[in-house]
């Protein structure tokens, strides 16, 4: 596989580059919004590559430009396919597969506003959860060219013959790496059974773990090309990066100083229990402050209008879930705090990937307590980025660090072996208590 990296070299100045250039015709480039003049890295290097038909593993930062990256060439290629036939009926050619509603909704929109301006035949219908299956199935009479779906709605339609896949001859799978994380991949499989062999295959993500690594390598089998818009797992540099150590009990309360010393606007707080996002989400009211809490388990109608008053600044503090932490998308979102760290290295990026988007700048502060000292040290390894611990003002730590906690921060769950003698003076006394139990009484 040929892969393509940020060059060592001076990077060029971005006026030096236009989408015509990169080969994105005069048509689309026309209906571009009015302030998107150059293309970003991720987009300098992989458009070309798409327009050529080689298949794709593209590895960029959050907020980078993925979604014009692949959507771009997409429209180009969907739209030049509708000139050229008399009738715009046409079973669907591109599919995008993302692991949340939320990204769902963003991608279509995104990919909407030019498509709708290039053409009035070019159809792009969303398929996920929490929408009414009848209401989409109307839709689908307008014969989509392209479909952006979470895979359990679209493999559900796809058993019950609504949809067809057989014409599909590109094939995108955003944020690919959660897509394995969430267990999405046993239905992405039964979907891709139902494709052509033969189409151009595209890999988007901001981290790349070794099970994706290795899928890629089986998956894109077209001239495959890896574009490396940056660092492998990296964090945008124009992340400002806090942490802080506190007690375990006290996050909550440090969350409420920090809200209100500072005064954000607009508060994105991670969090990874949805039973823990609605406590916290009250205690913030409690504490007169505007917040509300946004995970899974909340009905698609209210997970929509809460996050559409965010971003409309009716909400200050959003407490979210990590399957969250693709799809929100609020521009100059200026902070973002982990309540807790979360589990998975990757993760980590990914929230702290919704502030700093399209060149902005952002926060990212996490309240660290002892016991997470595990996930920091994968977070750092995944990183490399020091990510040095401070001392919170008025939070003093009197916690004491736990002793199955090794000094590098690794967690010692190994418990200590029991003397031989022991384990045979045990055996003896179940001995004794089971001859007991079998003889009968006198």
């Amino acid at each position: 596989m040929t892969i393509l990296k940020p060059s060592t070299s001076p990077e060029p100045s971005p006026e030096s580059l236009t989408f015509a250039e990169l080969g994105i015709n005069s048509a689309l480039c026309s209906v571009l919004p009015a302030g998107l003049k150059h293309p970003t890295r991720v987009q300098q290097l992989a458009i070309p590559a798409i327009l050529a038909g080689r298949d794709v593993l593209a590895l960029s930062q959050t907020g980078s430009g993925k979604t014009l990256a692949f959507g771009l060439p997409l429209l180009q290629a969907i739209h030049q396919q509708l000139e050229s036939v008399s009738s715009s009926a046409s079973n669907a050619q591109a599919l995008v597969l993302v692991p949340t509603r939320e990204l769902a909704q963003q991608v279509t929109m995104a990919l909407h506003a030019p498509a709708s301006k290039l053409s009035s035949s070019l159809n792009i219908q969303l398929l996920c959860g929490g929408i009414a299956q009848e209401e989409q199935l109307v839709e689908l009479t307008a014969k989509p060219q392209l479909i952006v779906a979470t895979p359990g709605r679209l493999l559900d339609l796809c058993t019950q013959s609504h949809i067809s896949l057989d014409s599909i001859k590109y094939l995108v799978l955003d944020e690919a790496d959660r897509l394995l994380e969430m267990g999405f991949w046993p239905d992405v499989q039964k979907l891709m059974a139902m494709m052509p062999k033969r189409k151009q295959t595209l890999l988007f993500s901001a981290t790349l773990p070794e099970a994706l690594d290795s899928l890629a390598g089986k998956l894109l089998t077209n001239n495959p090309q890896r574009v490396e818009a940056s660092t492998r797992n990296a964090v945008a540099a124009d992340i400002e990066e806090r942490l802080y150590l506190v007690n375990k009990g006290s996050k909550a309360q440090a969350l409420i100083a920090l809200l209100k010393q500072y005064r954000w606007p607009q508060v994105l707080v991670f969090i990874s229990a949805r039973d823990d996002a609605d406590a916290i989400a009250k205690r913030l009211l409690k504490a007169g402050i505007n917040a509300a809490a946004l995970h899974g388990e909340k009905d698609q109608t209210v997970r929509s209008q809460t996050l559409a008053d965010f971003k409309a600044h009716r909400i200050q503090v959003v407490v979210a879930t990590d399957l969250m932490a693709r799809g929100i998308h609020v521009d100059a979102l200026p902070v973002v705090i982990n309540l807790d760290l979360p589990t998975s290295a990757p993760v980590y990026v990914h929230r702290i990937g919704r502030t700093a988007r399209a060149g902005a700048n952002g926060l990212a502060i996490s309240l660290v307590c002892h016991g997470e000292m595990p996930s920091l040290t994968a977070i750092r390894n995944l990183t490399a980025r020091e990510l040095p611990l401070a001392s919170l003002a008025d939070f003093p730590v009197t916690d004491k660090p736990s002793e199955r906690v090794r000094e590098d921060g690794t967690d010692n769950k190994v418990a200590p072996k029991r003397p031989p003698r022991d384990k045979q003076a045990n055996r003896r006394s179940l001995n004794k208590h089971s001859i007991k139990a079998f003889k009968g009484k006198r």
